[in-house]
């Protein structure tokens, strides 16, 4: 029975049974009878158990699990009313785009995680990485810029306008109130290509400027800098090279808090001296127009300082050219504008809103900035195996943020969002006419026409005009017998219910001018 000597140790309760043993001579000796009806109780008793848990089993993978459901955190849900609101915001949006004669492009959502390591500083924590895919590392597209400079190295490209309008992610604290999520649409406009000074940036500018002023959220201000003059700044306030883009990353929190609490990072994290920090504070708190550059042209300390001359330069022309386009009033030279992501390498500006910047010195919540961007002159060269460089320049709107602020104010003013574009609803007075509705339904598809009906054979007709005014539905196309048999239908308008009658057999072509004089 047993084919090899080992000592088997099987527990049954209180006793341990050694079901064979060797003897001294060498011979086997056979269990006694005791010893195997122990073994044959033991396993049945493990038969009856592996049943139990079978059965166990089965019953688990049949009951629903409990769970909370919810969608993901900063991630969120958008119904009929929210999607309608979003796509007029983009269709404005893009209508500026195409404006200024950009094409569109679509990157993937996810990239090779060495493509976006290293292109946003003290922001890259912020990156999704996915798990091993296949031998690829993979992480999320945190914004559209880096895939757009991966695209013109990889296709070769020399010159390109492009806008993207795509969901980007960010492993951040949402504040879902205030239209900060982790996953997130962005919408960029770009100029890619080697062009005379500040005339791209400029067209930048006035796109922000056109789109805000278009989306009607309020006054708003579009801040202005300049990467070299920030890095001309700190070499004239005494800071380590090497400590540039840590500091720059600092200043870049001041429209959030105070320049108190800046500077102190700056000395406590940053490991900064203070005198330095001090020099810092002077400059960043200033703001204005022509007159400030003027002012710093002349300063004692950047005047000697290479990269902040051309940095004011620039500005200089930039805000001439902003003057020229009629935005002087909505452009602002702002000193304590940094950005912080590592790849911005001469202008750059964010757009917030004026109601935002009084809230924020209350010490309120704000939305925070509504657009920005700016100039990125090496990032294509850090793709391309030669090294070249596609001068770049672009900005991004936060609709997000722009949306939380439209639904804000709906929300207040008790505004109903018509999330349907249906012109026409096909309606029947009466019992028996739900083919006659299917016929005049399809014409009216066919013609061009935005239209619907019931989806009952019978419906009331109080039933039908109560859903035309609840849906907003313009004008209803009511049919009847005695109308039917003089070839005609009833087409009326829901919001005053006045009513004409309408010929069939030139119905689309009656119906399309009433549309066209009614606005639709």
């Amino acid at each position: 029975m047993l084919k090899r000597l080992f000592p088997l140790v099987l527990r049954s309760r209180r006793q341990t049974l050694h079901v064979c043993r060797q003897c001294s001579n060498g011979v086997l000796r056979e269990p006694n009878s005791d010893i195997r009806k122990n073994i044959l109780q033991i396993d049945e008793e493990v038969a009856k158990l592996l049943k139990l848990k079978a059965k166990l089993s089965d019953n688990e993978s049949a009951t629903p699990q409990k769970f909370t459901l919810k969608t993901p955190k900063g991630t969120r849900d958008y119904n009929p009313d929210q999607m309608s609101l979003r796509l007029s915001v983009l269709n404005k949006v893009i209508e500026v785009f195409k404006k200024h004669g950009a094409d569109t492009i679509d990157t993937p959502v996810f990239e090779l995680k060495e493509v976006l390591t290293g292109k946003y500083g003290e922001d890259s924590k912020l990156i999704y990485d996915l798990k091993d895919q296949g031998g690829e590392i993979l992480s999320m597209r945190y914004d559209l810029t880096v895939p757009l400079a991966r695209y013109i190295a990889m296709n070769k490209v020399s010159s390109i306008k492009r806008y993207h309008i795509a969901k980007v992610y960010r492993r951040d604290n949402p504040a879902m109130t205030k239209g900060r999520y982790r996953e997130f649409y962005q919408c960029d406009f770009d100029i890619a290509g080697t062009y005379d000074p500040m005339l791209p940036d400029a067209e930048c500018v006035k796109v922000v400027s056109e789109i805000l002023s278009s989306l009607n959220i309020g006054d708003f201000v579009v801040k202005l800098n300049h990467r070299k003059l920030l890095d001309g700044m700190f070499e004239a306030c005494d800071v380590p090279q090497d400590k540039f883009r840590t500091i720059c990353s600092a200043v870049d929190k001041l429209d959030k808090v105070s320049w108190a609490d800046v500077k102190k990072e700056m000395i406590d994290e940053k490991g900064l001296d203070e005198k330095s920090a001090d020099k810092i504070g002077e400059y960043v708190r200033l703001s204005g127009g022509e007159e400030l550059v003027e002012k710093l042209l002349n300063d004692e300390k950047l005047k000697n300082v290479k990269s902040a001359v051309q940095g004011l330069e620039d500005m200089k022309l930039l805000l001439k050219y902003c003057n020229i386009f009629g935005i002087k009033n909505q452009v602002r030279f702002d000193l304590s504008l940094a950005r912080g992501l590592d790849y911005y390498t001469g202008v750059i500006y964010e757009a917030v809103l004026l109601g935002d910047e009084k809230d924020r010195k209350k010490g309120e919540e704000t939305i925070g900035s509504v657009a920005g961007g700016g100039r990125y002159d090496n990032l294509v060269g850090m793709f391309d195996t030669k090294g070249k460089q596609v001068p770049c320049v672009g900005v991004s709107i936060g609709v997000e943020r722009v949306f939380a602020i439209l639904e804000s104010k709906n929300a207040a003013s008790k505004t109903k969002i018509r999330s349907s574009e249906i012109q026409v609803y096909v309606a029947s007075a009466h019992k028996g006419l739900q083919e006659k509705r299917l016929e005049l339904l399809s014409k009216l598809w066919d013609g061009g026409i935005k239209a619907e009906h019931s989806y009952k054979s019978n419906p009331k007709l109080l039933v039908q005009l109560q859903y035309c005014e609840e849906q907003q539905i313009p004008f209803a196309l009511v049919l009847g017998d005695s109308e039917l048999e003089r070839g005609i239908v009833k087409f009326r308008d829901v919001l005053t219910r006045k009513e004409q009658e309408l010929p069939i057999d030139n119905l689309v072509e009656a119906i399309k001018w009433n549309l066209s004089n009614k606005g639709y």
